[in-house]
């Protein structure tokens, strides 16, 4: 079920990239409902959408722990 949500999570993600806002708000939920290394792997998809848009970098500091 865990992995799940993790993958729930990536396809949220993915589909919000556009509004920089939404993102950082979708990044946050998904730290209080994932697992440590969720989140690790979560971290590595979302530096990978920052590669298409930059200005998703704001969305780490919420990853940050």
């Amino acid at each position: 079920m865990a992995r799940a949500m993790l993958e729930y999570t990536k396809t949220i993600l993915h589909k919000v990239s556009f509004d920089v806002t939404l993102f950082c708000k979708e990044v946050q939920k998904a730290v209080r409902s994932l697992f440590p290394h969720e989140i690790e792997e979560l971290k590595l998809f979302i530096l990978s959408l920052i590669q298409q848009n930059p200005e998703l970098d704001q969305s780490l500091i919420y990853l940050k722990s």
